[in-house]
């Protein structure tokens, strides 16, 4: 087959593309802006013959039409991040909901057999009940979470309209390598690990208690291509998480102890549109995709640090980009 893998330059993408490489013979197309990935998560690619980068923007009708000629199948991951949508609503909008319907119009035209949506677990904002299944509320806390469940409107209506084969996937809080740190894109765990790699402390927002369900990275991968493989999951909409709640607070202690420093926590004030509570229910995940987590929060954690020391990166430098994000 031919594969496109938009946002495949990325965190969650080019570990993703890893994967294909590794486990298919078919032959890769990442469609990337490079705004936040980069062509150095692709390296160990260049040269295969299997994997070709094309920069471009979702949001570019032409260059789309382009890009998804003769692709069988389509995992959608470019985004614009939850942070980034506190200040420039237009933007996140205009790219992980109109730049959606671009990809559809165009799937849809070429005639894909499978479009996997890659949601995201912010579309439920805050936890009413718990654990939170595929039928909780959706009530999404931030204009990234508005966007993302807009996406997921436009991946369902071309499924029930034109038949197009779509499966939406709601990962939760996915962690490891090549995840950001700086600035608006940098998450919990890489933060609290450059951190505490210094000798800096650890900088929680708010009390520490609101809760999220990690999710190692090859698990959220795993859980992708589970879906574009299965024929049940079109149409729906499924959980990959590891269903399991976990405060920020443990998190930072967690951090602490794979890098092994005593440390220090902060408290910060609470950010705009954090949610509370998440818990992921994963019942639908097993029953469709027979998609189980493998790596709990613990290990995974570990193995993040490894991976950190062993990259070469130097953390002091990164430490001097690690900047708090002005929400204001």
């Amino acid at each position: 087959m031919k594969i496109l893998v938009t946002g495949g330059a990325g965190f969650i993408g080019s570990n993703l593309v890893d994967a294909l490489v590794a486990q298919t013979r078919d032959d890769i197309v990442v469609l990337d802006d490079l705004s936040t990935g980069t062509r150095a998560n692709l390296s160990r690619h260049e040269g295969s013959g299997r994997v070709e980068v094309v920069e471009g923007d979702i949001r570019d009708e032409a260059r789309i039409g382009e890009v998804m000629r003769k692709v069988d199948l389509v995992y959608h991951l470019a985004v614009q991040c939850i942070r980034v949508s506190i200040l420039d609503q237009h933007l996140v909008h205009s790219v992980n909901a109109t730049g959606t319907l671009n990809l559809l119009i165009a799937a849809r035209e070429a005639g894909v057999s499978k479009f996997v949506y890659c949601s995201s677990s912010e579309v439920y904002g805050t936890a009413s009940r718990v654990p939170m299944d595929e039928e909780h509320p959706l009530v999404p806390t931030t204009p990234y979470g508005a966007s993302k469940l807009a996406g997921e409107a436009y991946a369902r209506s071309f499924h029930l309209t034109y038949g197009l084969p779509v499966a939406l996937v709601r990962p939760f809080n996915t962690y490891g390598a090549r995840e950001h740190f700086e600035g608006a894109y940098g998450e919990v765990i890489p933060k609290f690990a450059v951190r505490a790699l210094n000798g800096a402390p650890l900088v929680v927002f708010g009390d520490g208690e609101q809760t999220r369900d990690f999710t190692e990275v090859q698990d959220t991968v795993r859980g992708l291509m589970l879906a574009a493989a299965s024929e049940a999951a079109v149409g729906e909409v499924v959980n990959i998480a590891r269903g399991e709640e976990v405060s920020i607070n443990e998190i930072a202690r967690l951090v602490l102890a794979a890098v092994g420093v005593e440390g220090t926590i902060e408290h910060a004030e609470a950010r705009p549109g954090d949610v509370r509570r998440h818990f992921a229910d994963t019942r639908r995940a097993r029953e469709l995709l027979g998609f189980e987590a493998r790596t709990g929060i613990r290990d995974g954690i570990r193995l993040y640090v490894e991976w950190l020391r062993a990259s070469g990166d130097d953390v002091r430098e990164m430490l001097s980009r690690e900047v708090l994000f002005n929400w204001t």
